[in-house]
């Protein structure tokens, strides 16, 4: 089970930080994803961490958000900085490649004036 926290409305340029709590898995023996969906979009991938602890990041989030985990509190973070309003969505975590079983409610994330 996934549960996601943390989303929020926020102003342009400002930041959030995304939790993950993971249960039912073991965090650092998982390849870990963001998710996002928009409004009339399809989902997309924003981040992955890698076993090792590498990351990736889609181009339009690359040098602002920062994917990261804490094993011992098997939770998957995702910090957002410099948020834009293009950012707005909702934000799931899944593992990569995702699993259908995992997703959950995910996170609401408004960046607006």
């Amino acid at each position: 089970q996934l549960v996601e926290s943390g989303g929020g409305l926020v102003q342009p340029g400002g930041s959030l930080r995304l939790s993950c709590a993971v249960s039912g898995a073991t965090v650092r023996a998982n390849i870990w994803g963001w998710y996002r969906q928009a409004p009339g979009k399809q989902r997309e991938l924003v981040a992955t961490i890698y076993i090792p602890g590498n990351t990736y990041y889609a181009d339009s989030v690359k040098g602002r958000f920062t994917i990261s985990r804490d094993n011992a509190k098997s939770t998957v973070y995702l910090q957002m900085n410099s948020l834009k309003p293009d950012d707005t969505a909702v934000y799931y975590c899944n593992r990569f490649p995702s699993r259908d079983v995992y997703w959950g409610q995910g996170t609401q994330v408004t960046v607006s004036y």
